[in-house]
């Protein structure tokens, strides 16, 4: 019978469910759009190019490893945990005997993976969008790359380009290619051009003499991998389980089928971690953005259902009943919501995954993937999330009793619920402990989830407190309303009288003011700090940076003359246990005339091939001062012990471990410099004439180097705004929505109040009045909790209360919140006063 009723009444009453629809159905598609982003994640898909035509490949193995054995209570329990390295591990050469001597075996293909990036005339690389490699003609069957045109390398300055790559450069045999690959940059002939058997889409490939390739590679003694084929009747499956029995013991990982794309595109496989991170957390922050604004919403219909509630009570429906009641109602409009908002979200998630693409943000290689499964947990997420919000709105109407609930439906009750006030000072206190803890996590990690949930809580506990809030916005607001006219004396009586309404409007108000200065000043609050360090800490005069892969060490050495010091940098990610922490390795001779770290314990002077420097955070998290012994696993999976020698304060700017630059450079892909440091007298002018046989490097002073840098870490903050660009607009959606109810359901108001000869401006007057009012509160509100946020985020990330606020910034997001508050107030207001008022003020309800 209830479930009768309730259709009925949301028949009867579309207008009035609108808003709680459009809310569920942005809540429905944002849930389903972060879902397929995690999915893509958890079940992407990584095809093989290269290794195509291997149905079995043999690598490295990519991880490091740590077994831990508890015993308690009479019972051993074993946990083993991995983490990726950040590099390409590497195999010994002398395993292909082995492999060539395991049954079923046909043949075996040693392949080397190394940077080959062909350049333009102006040193430029061709494409920055495709990764380019080089390999060894002899791997070639791997895919298998057939000649089109032209010869195998044979000789040294030989080169095979792939037909792609020779459409787009314009290449034929006999043509000159300029390739910078580990070493110096070389000049070598096109012998011929390969097409490959099957679609090869992500990366161009080079291919090299084999002795040209080992020494481009510079890896005596390994390979990157081994494709082996199987003889004639030996299946996939069989021979990989015949090769890791073969190579136990070894630490080599035996891949088939799909496994084999993780071990080609390394990055696709490293993209999986961080899709998931950030699909999680977007999710997550959604559903409690969701959650927050559906409750919002569903509690202004319900208020605007108070009488007929509250008749409903009077004629013997019982609690129960009216609970049953609005439950079946908002499931019924979750289900409707959920359902279309669940299938818009499939086409959003694949929007998302191709900008996440075109900003770099995650490789073309990890496919996306669609399945029923985002779809079924939005669905479910947005039923519960409107039963719950129906359930939380109804609290009020379906307590009190009969008599009250009728004299309570034209008037807001005058004193605030103390359960309602409770649960907001307790949110409040909860918050505060979250800000606090804010201002003492130092990785970003640990960071970033907690400050976006600090802003969620804070806004909570706006919404619960909202009402006193507005009271005490109306108080001090009282004097200055009184002197813009009668439209601002009806609006200070309404913000009084209705301050539960008005707060379920700024409640969103505040979110979306709050949320969008967290997310627009976290990036650069980090940024600037570590872009400060890097000003302060570099004291070279000028700065080689390179428009390709890198600098080779050849132009270092060339700079190096006389007095002259040239500091070379390489940057990489080292694991220390299983932490990961940003490393860099620099030429240690003469390291003080070109950089400091701002050494606190320690000296730099005994920097080497055997000791590390490392920063505060990683000394306090480690336990280290100099002398102390550190363990660590470099990018390629070495493990080394080194000893510590200093303790530096600027980690934020040069990262947390410092190395000797060959130690390094052995165990990176790329082992150019990111940069090098120059101090010297020469000019600028005199640099660049020593670097000419260089393509594409160029010297620049420390502050354009800055400058650089500023620019690549506005490309990186495109990146977070759009992770949360949806969180975003579902807020601002949310607001409109909230305000148009709001201003709705006010019609009969609207018609005594010109009966009572109010004119029509007089009127518009008031809601814009009470529209600037709400957002003057919410826009403090929020710009509260957002520097709140913010200054426990950069003392934790920088050790200084100093976030990085833009005020023009700030400034377009409140004109921006102005903008949709007054269009959201003006628009519905304006249809309300079109119908004559003698017409709805005579109308049943």
């Amino acid at each position: 019978m209830m479930l009768r009723y309730a259709l009925r009444t949301v028949r009867a009453r579309k207008a009035g469910f609108l808003g709680a629809f459009l809310a569920l159905l942005c809540a429905a598609a944002l849930i389903s759009a972060c879902g397929t982003l995690l999915e893509t994640g958890l079940r992407g898909t990584i095809r093989t190019e290269r290794y195509a035509a291997a149905p079995v490949v043999v690598s490295a193995d990519q991880n490091v490893h740590r077994t831990t054995v508890k015993h308690k209570k009479g019972k051993t329990k074993v946990k083993h945990k991995a983490k990726p390295i950040a590099e390409r591990a590497w195999l010994p050469a002398a395993l292909e005997r082995r492999l060539a001597t395991t049954p079923g075996v046909a043949r075996v293909i040693p392949e080397l993976t190394f940077l080959a990036e062909p350049l333009t005339p102006a040193g430029v690389p061709y494409d920055d969008d495709r990764p380019a490699y080089g390999h060894s003609w002899d791997s070639a069957a791997l895919t298998p790359y057939r000649l089109t045109a032209g010869a195998a390398p044979t000789a040294a300055t030989d080169v095979v380009v792939d037909r792609d790559f020779a459409a787009s450069a314009r290449l034929a045999p006999g043509d000159r290619l300029t390739v910078q690959s580990t070493q110096v940059a070389r000049t070598y002939r096109v012998s011929g051009v390969a097409a490959p058997a099957t679609s090869v889409r992500h990366q161009t490939s080079l291919f090299f003499a084999p002795a040209e390739a080992r020494r481009l590679a510079a890896r005596p003694g390994q390979v990157t991998a081994f494709g082996v084929l199987p003889e004639p009747g030996t299946a996939p499956g069989t021979l990989r389980d015949a090769l890791a029995e073969a190579l136990r013991g070894t630490g080599a990982q035996v891949s088939a089928g799909d496994a084999r794309g993780p071990v080609e595109f390394l990055d696709a496989a490293a993209a999986r971690i961080k899709l998931v991170s950030m699909g999680g957390a977007m999710g997550g922050t959604s559903l409690l953005v969701a959650v927050l604004v559906v409750v919002g919403t569903f509690a202004l219909s319900v208020q605007q259902r108070h009488r007929e509630l509250a008749l409903l009570r009077a004629v013997a429906a019982t609690s129960g009943q009216i609970r049953g009641l609005l439950g079946r109602e908002a499931l019924i409009v979750g289900l409707a919501a959920g359902t279309t908002g669940a299938l818009l979200g499939l086409p959003l998630g694949g929007l998302l995954y191709d900008r996440f693409v075109d900003l770099g943000a995650m490789p073309a290689t990890l496919e996306h993937s669609v399945s029923v499964l985002p779809l079924f947990a939005a669905v479910a997420a947005t039923l519960f999330g409107a039963w719950a919000s129906a359930r939380i709105a109804s609290r009020r109407v379906t307590r009190i009793r009969p008599a009250e609930a009728l004299a309570e439906a034209r008037t807001e009750p005058t004193r605030t619920a103390w359960g309602r006030l409770l649960a907001g000072l307790l949110l409040l206190a909860g918050d505060t402990t979250l800000v606090v803890l804010l201002g003492f996590l130092r990785t970003e990690p640990a960071s970033t989830p907690v400050t976006f949930l600090a802003v969620v809580v804070l806004a909570t506990s706006v919404a619960l407190l909202g009402p006193l809030l507005v009271k005490a916005a109306a108080f001090l607001l009282a004097g200055p309303l009184r002197l813009t006219g009668p439209g601002g004396r009806l609006a200070t009586a309404n913000l009084r009288g209705n301050a539960v309404r008005m707060a379920s409007v700024v409640t969103p108000l505040t979110l979306l003011i709050g949320m969008t200065c967290t997310v627009l000043f976290v990036q650069p609050t980090l940024g600037d700090a570590a872009r400060a360090q890097v000003r302060e800490g570099v004291r070279a005069d000028w700065v080689v940076a390179s428009r390709g892969p890198g600098v080779p060490a050849e132009a270092a050495r060339r700079l190096r003359t006389g007095h002259d010091v040239v500091t070379e940098v390489v940057r990489t990610t080292v694991r220390v246990g299983l932490d990961k922490y940003p490393a860099q390795g620099i030429t240690p001779a003469a390291l003080g005339r070109t950089w400091d770290p701002d050494v606190t314990a320690g000296s730099l002077d005994g920097l080497s091939a055997r000791t590390a420097a490392v920063s505060e955070l990683a000394a306090d998290q480690l336990h280290l001062t100099p002398g102390s012994p550190l363990k660590l696993t470099l990018g390629d999976g070495t493990p080394t012990t080194l000893t510590v020698v200093a303790v530096y304060a600027r980690g934020l700017g040069f990262g947390d471990l410092t190395l000797a630059h060959d130690l390094v450079a052995h165990h990176v892909d790329n082992p150019l410099a990111s940069s090098l440091l120059v101090s010297t007298t020469r000019t600028q002018t005199q640099l660049a004439t020593t670097l000419r046989e260089f393509p594409g490097l160029a010297v620049i002073s420390p502050a354009a180097a800055d400058a650089a840098q500023a620019e690549r870490q506005r490309a990186g903050a495109e990146v977070n705004l759009l992770a949360m660009g949806l969180v975003l607009a579902f807020t601002a959606i949310a607001v409109v929505n909230t305000l148009a109810m709001s201003v709705s359901e006010r019609v009969r108001e609207f018609a005594l109040l010109r009966l009572a000869g109010a004119t029509r401006r007089q009127v518009l007057s008031m809601l814009r009045t009470e529209a600037l009012s709400v957002l003057l509160l919410a826009a403090a509100l929020g710009s509260a909790v957002a520097l709140s946020v913010l200054t426990a985020f950069s003392i934790g990330m920088t050790g200084r209360a100093a976030p990085a606020l833009a005020p023009l910034v700030h400034a377009t997001v409140i004109a921006g919140a102005a903008l949709l508050a007054l269009v959201a107030t003006a628009v519905p207001g304006r249809v309300a006063l079109r119908v004559r008022a003698v017409t709805v003020a005579t109308a049943k309800e």
